[in-house]
């Protein structure tokens, strides 16, 4: 691999291993000569390739129209004598010009595609960013909040610190620490459109202004490095198909010192009483189901090997169990009925599953439900909360 580094914030990278040159930040020269030595690395890397070369633009923030065209002459120039070779130009919907921009070159020559990283995003997007969904997101949160509010504090929360909520969802957890403790600073990040204009609605109606929402891809972010004290990315881990690239990125914009707090579950620990059984031959197979769609609801346990390995230390684990004793049973019996509905009515239908596999998954969440309403029944959730500390 060969690096070339300007005046920040621009970053130009070749991986011989994977023939991708990469741009990365703000790459606004006012003369050529200004990134001559990026346009030598990037004919280097032409010269290199055999097959695809990939052109990877999805964490360019900005790129004015002189280091479009110097790089754009180059491919150009390229498919005029390299008739064996093709280019590909991998873009992001979070910076929506790259895409209209490098399309322009598909036109003129057809050795040059331009990919839009988002449309593959990760393989359980569709299921996780459905706006059917949003409602009962809320419910989670409110019934997790009452233990988060709780160990926050032992994970790096504190009055006074800049904090980042990556994968931030409809945005209630930030609204909730906005309030509850006051940092300086929030910036709250996610992928879905729509959940973003949910979560600004919520914190409007809460009179709160001051959370930085945000569109972003998380496992690319836009953000810079060792900003964060503390970086927050609740039940995310687990439905990327890739937690480490995620972790990569936490690690990245997180400061020295500061810390990095993750929640996950093991969902094949869910349980109730009465008609254990049934309940737990159901959580069983929403494990299988979700590592059919590559996601892994099983993380939960598994957070402080991901944790180490990304090179956190004073690494903090623990773990919590949300009941139908938090509060009213019937809002855990919404989550649970928001649950089949998602993964018995679409996911099990999407993978092929036989009508009578289905019937029988659907029982499994309704004898939850029957156990969390049961007079003296008990129905749970179990959560993983850890963190690590980036080391100084």
């Amino acid at each position: 691999m060969s690096t070339a580094m300007l005046a920040a914030p621009f970053q130009a990278e070749f991986d011989a291993n994977s023939q991708e040159f990469s741009l990365a930040g703000v790459l606004r020269p006012r003369s050529v000569d200004e990134i001559a030595h990026s346009i030598t690395e990037f004919r280097s890397a032409i010269e290199e390739a055999r097959g695809v070369l990939y052109i990877n633009v999805k964490r360019l923030a900005q790129m004015n129209n002189t280091a479009f065209h110097a790089f754009s002459r180059v491919v150009l120039d390229a498919c005029r004598t390299r008739s064996d070779i093709r280019f590909v130009v991998v873009t992001s919907s979070v910076v929506g010009w790259t895409e209209r921009m490098f399309r322009h070159l598909g036109k003129i020559e057809p050795q040059i595609t331009v990919e839009v990283y988002d449309s593959k995003f990760y393989p359980g997007q569709s299921f996780v960013e459905d706006t059917s969904f949003i409602p009962i997101l809320r419910t989670q949160t409110k019934m997790t909040w009452r233990h988060e509010r709780t160990i926050l504090p032992r994970h790096g929360m504190r009055p006074g610190i800049v904090m980042a909520d990556i994968c931030c969802g409809i945005g209630d957890f930030a609204v909730l620490v906005r309030k509850e403790f006051q940092p300086a600073r929030i910036v709250a990040l996610d992928h879905s459109r729509a959940s973003l204009a949910y979560a600004r609605d919520v914190a409007a109606n809460f009179g709160i202004s001051d959370i930085e929402y945000s569109y972003g891809d998380a496992s690319e972010m836009l953000l810079e490095d060792n900003q964060f004290d503390l970086v927050t990315c609740r039940h995310s881990l687990q439905i990327f198909n890739q937690p480490d690239l995620l972790l990569k990125e936490l690690y990245r914009i997180c400061k020295p010192g500061g810390r990095v707090y993750i929640t996950n579950e093991k969902n094949s620990h869910c349980l109730g009483e009465p008609r254990a059984q049934s309940i737990q031959w159901t959580y069983n197979e929403v494990a299988k189901l979700f590592a059919h769609f590559e996601m892994d609801v099983e993380l939960g346990p598994k957070s402080r090997r991901f944790l180490a390995e990304a090179g956190f230390d004073d690494i903090l684990v623990e773990s919590f169990m949300v009941t139908n004793q938090d509060g009213d049973p019937q809002d855990f019996a919404d989550v649970i009925t928001a649950w089949e509905n998602v993964y018995a009515g679409e996911m099990a239908v999407k993978r092929g599953d036989p009508p009578e596999f289905i019937e029988r998954f659907r029982q499994g969440f309704r004898d939850h439900i029957f156990a969390a309403l049961h007079p003296k029944g008990y129905a749970g959730w179990p959560i993983w909360a850890a963190s690590g500390r980036k080391p100084l």
